[in-house]
């Protein structure tokens, strides 16, 4: 269970809030969250894995604090990033997912099986020893959530995981992530996999406009960015 209690983010340099007061609890197993670019999506997200923390207020997940239990948060709290790159760090696909491994399997040669095991889950396999650099942008999205998985969270934020794929990669990781058996929170601008969620919050310059039915708040955003695309219209 996640739970917001009051928590807001501001800007550091600047003190201009990021993210208004938020108080809700995320309990169901498929949660997207929609708004404009730069409304604080994923300001919201990261603070679910305390990759940001908030200035007042508090985020738990499971009753552990994001602030006073990080790394215990961070190991229930899978986080995939919209580009791979900047979850893609070793040589090869199966050294990549070894690295996410190194603290919680010591002995190489099982961290490697354990690494293998998980490419295969996954569908890449054939890909253990081939340069990251060779792979397709929807193979590298897939690596970076193989290395996710497989230190077994229970929670997954995805942030916009298929924005930089192409249709049919975006089909396949999108098709993926809802057959995962545990939460998803996902960020999208896919309003198609936006509303095959539980449930979808909208938000909007810092706060959580809506948090309901996805059909009810894609109709919502459609009326925030049609509505502002006509006052630009008209100014």
């Amino acid at each position: 269970m996640i739970e917001f209690k009051d928590a807001a983010v501001v800007a550091p340099d600047s003190g201009v809030p990021i993210l208004e007061p938020t108080s809700l609890t995320l309990t169901e197993d498929r949660i997207s969250i929609i708004g404009a670019n730069g409304g604080g999506k994923s300001t919201f997200a990261r603070l679910i894995n305390g990759l940001v923390t908030p200035v007042s207020g508090s985020v738990e997940v499971d009753g552990l604090d994001t602030v006073k239990r990080g790394a215990d948060v961070r190991r229930k709290v899978g986080y995939l990033f919209t580009d791979a790159s900047a979850q893609l760090i070793m040589p090869t696909a199966i050294e990549d997912v070894m690295l996410s491994l190194r603290r919680v399997i010591r002995k190489r040669g099982e961290r490697e099986k354990a690494a293998l095991d998980a490419l295969r889950e996954i569908g890449l396999a054939s890909k253990a020893d081939v340069s990251v650099n060779a792979l397709s942008g929807g193979q590298r999205q897939l690596l970076a959530l193989a290395g996710v998985l497989a230190t077994t969270p229970s929670i997954l934020v995805a942030d916009e995981p298929t924005t930089l794929l192409d249709l049919r990669w975006r089909a396949h990781v999108g098709a993926l992530l809802r057959s995962l058996p545990l939460q998803v929170i996902e960020v999208t601008h896919d309003l198609d996999a936006a509303s095959r969620a539980d449930r979808t919050l909208v938000i909007d310059l810092g706060e959580v406009v809506f948090d309901g039915d996805p059909k009810e708040a894609i109709r919502l955003y459609r009326d925030l960015m049609f509505g502002r695309a006509s006052q630009g219209a008209t100014a």
